[in-house]
């Protein structure tokens, strides 16, 4: 899987400070960003997360494109609702000559990875042979496997990611779109230092939500998830 931010805004700490400024001020934004310094607005934005006044957040937003994903972790990743989409089609495009995700537990087991590779071919020739019938593409899709793999974009705010992140790092998240939320999330804390300080699971900030089917790892999710204070220059 390959994953990239494509675009992320300037100053993004800056942003969220004239945009909740402006709620208790009588001043125009030229006088509100006039007065906002890199180290003001860090330590600005601190004191809203530790608040929980994360409605700012939402003003800056960060776009990924994200290639080699498999349809299993695109439907979960859709279900985060607070996100803009637009993913390859299958209907327009010919999987013809599609690459498949394999999952490391398969791919570790001769016997099993034998098995799966045997049936993929076999789906692979299936829809060749759909597309030399004539049978549209919409309509041939329908013997595709989850593993089939896609690219797409997704555009989020912060407020989102961060509330993406505490579900997707989290140990107990499906392996694929975990490894996507990480990969997104170092991404966005080089470019939004203090948004995204000490992002990563729900267990890091909280107690882990999980009740008895936690992993019990919470002391070493802290100790992993834990970042350096961006510096205020």
């Amino acid at each position: 899987m390959n994953v990239r931010l494509l675009k992320a805004p300037d100053r993004p700490e800056e942003a969220i400070t004239v945009a909740a400024k402006i709620c208790y001020s009588d001043k125009t934004f030229e006088e509100i960003e006039r007065q906002v310094t890199r180290e003001s607005a860090y330590k600005f934005v601190r004191m809203l997360k530790s608040l929980g006044h994360d409605s700012a957040l939402e003003h800056v937003s960060f776009t990924f494109g994200i290639e080699g994903i498999s349809r299993a972790a695109t439907h979960q990743l859709v279900r985060h609702r607070l996100a803009s989409y637009s993913q390859q089609s299958q209907r327009y495009v010919s999987m013809e000559h599609a690459d498949f995700v394999m999952p490391e537990s398969i791919a570790g087991s001769e016997q099993a990875r034998q098995l799966f590779s045997s049936c993929l071919e076999m789906i692979r020739k299936t829809y060749s042979e759909l597309n030399n019938l004539n049978i549209p593409k919409e309509d041939a899709r329908y013997i595709l496997p989850n593993a089939c793999m896609s690219n797409m974009v997704v555009t989020m705010n912060a407020r989102e990611l961060l509330h993406f992140f505490q579900l997707r790092c989290c140990t107990r998240a499906q392996w694929e779109i975990r490894d996507l939320a990480q990969k997104m999330l170092d991404l966005v804390q080089q470019a939004a230092p203090v948004v995204f300080e000490n992002a990563g699971p729900e267990c890091v900030r909280t107690s882990c939500p999980e009740g008895k089917m936690s992993c019990g790892q919470a002391k070493q999710m802290r100790i992993r998830y834990h970042t350096h204070s961006a510096q205020n220059e």
